[in-house]
């Protein structure tokens, strides 16, 4: 039962980190597109100004770096569906993923 407890446990924590890992690359493709493809474009944004798009934007990029990224990201997105749906796991221990 302990070696139960401890493997769930070692899971959770892969989960948190892939977590942490999706968000950071969502905002590295995030900036990259801001840094140039928007900035090419004129596309400007004025204080206040909210910015709204859908993950798909990533896959069409000029930039074949944001293009990867976005791919490795869905790869991690796969990966971490695949690790609870493996897992027998209350919905407050996987909260965070919300």
């Amino acid at each position: 039962m302990k070696t139960k407890k401890k493997y769930k446990k070692h899971v959770l924590k892969a989960l948190k980190e892939l977590s942490k890992t999706e968000y950071d690359l969502l905002e590295t493709m995030t900036n990259l597109m801001l840094l140039k493809e928007l900035k090419e474009n004129n596309i400007e944004f004025k204080e206040g100004d909210t910015f709204s798009f859908e993950d798909s934007i990533f896959d069409y990029s000029e930039d074949k770096n944001v293009r990867k990224l976005a791919k490795l990201r869905k790869k991690i997105m796969k990966t971490m569906q695949s690790l609870v749906d493996n897992s027998d796991f209350a919905d407050k221990e996987i909260e965070f993923l919300a």
